[in-house]
């Protein structure tokens, strides 16, 4: 018997630095009750949808910085919307910048939740590939802080039972690593949700737009089709911070496929009806793991960088 699920890719516009939080998490809301209308099992929100992407500005002490983090998960200000999930049987993820208050300074990350359909996070991920620099640089319109602003994140790739099947979560920079993916597919995943925030251009890589987007594609399908495993990748997308960011939300198909992609650069619903039995001829198959791989020839793969002869 298949075990399809109708999955939303909810991409977002800009949400720019002058946008208040209660219109944010409303536009949130407005995607959820929209992809709920549609009979979708599950909708998957981009990195850091709560605000702006902050990390692009420099604060000298750290703390000036809290408004952006969410203490609890959820807040307050957010429990209409997991009632709204509870309410309209819907399950969401969603990308959000954390502060674990444990010491003086507290602990930063940049964090995802998977929320089941009674209005429940059931797994949590943290960013592990983080991006960009941790120092200041003033004149760069491009900067990217994460290296300030966050930890690497702590949990693993956790793996988990839900929505009749096997889901993992990674973040945006994390989608370009292979070793994301095999972490997950050695854990049997049949499904990854992931958002991200990129900019379209990079000035400091001879990229072109089109590259940069067929990059973002890439990553995505040769990780889905290695693993056997449906990949939802979904943008904040616009113009944000007066960064192009860029669109391509997209749900890819276990054999390489994008099978959904987004249209716009403002917030959209991308859906698709995905069979997780997809999965199981990859995995039995060109990516039979325990049938086919062979990590006692994989040497260096585990030595840190730079210590492999």
């Amino acid at each position: 018997m298949p075990r399809t699920i109708r999955i939303a890719a909810a991409q977002m516009g800009p949400v720019n630095p002058s946008e208040e939080r209660s219109v944010t998490i409303g536009r949130i809301m407005k995607l959820l009750s929209e992809a709920a209308d549609i009979g979708c099992d599950l909708a998957v929100f981009p990195e850091l949808a709560l605000s702006t992407f902050f990390p692009r500005e420099y604060h000298v002490d750290l703390r000036e910085a809290d408004i952006f983090y969410e203490k609890t998960m959820p807040a307050q200000d957010l429990q209409p919307l997991f009632a709204l999930a509870r309410e309209r049987r819907i399950g969401f993820s969603l990308g959000y910048a954390e502060l674990v208050e444990d010491d003086v300074i507290g602990r930063r990350y940049n964090s995802q939740v998977l929320v089941d359909k009674q209005g429940t996070v059931i797994s949590k991920y943290r960013k592990i590939h983080l991006p960009g620099h941790a120092d200041n640089r003033e004149n760069d319109p491009f900067q990217n802080l994460e290296k300030y602003y966050f930890e690497v994140g702590d949990l693993g790739f956790p793996v988990v039972n839900a929505f009749d099947g096997r889901v993992g979560m990674c973040i945006c920079n994390d989608r370009r690593w292979p070793e994301t993916y095999r972490v997950m597919g050695l854990k049997g995943v049949e499904l990854i949700v992931l958002g991200y925030t990129t900019p379209l251009q990079n000035p400091r890589a001879d990229q072109s737009a089109e590259l940069r987007q067929f990059h973002n594609h890439l990553c995505m399908q040769a990780g889905a089709y290695q693993n056997s495993t449906f990949v939802v990748g979904v943008a904040k997308a616009g113009i944000e911070g007066g960064v192009e960011l860029m669109g391509g939300s997209c749900i890819v198909h276990p054999d390489g496929r994008i099978i959904a992609q987004a249209t716009s650069l403002s917030d959209e619903l991308v859906v698709a009806d995905c069979d997780l039995d997809d999965c199981l001829n990859g995995k039995a198959e060109e990516f039979n793991f325990e049938r086919n791989r062979r990590p006692s020839l994989y040497e260096g793969l585990l030595t840190p960088h730079g210590e492999t002869a």
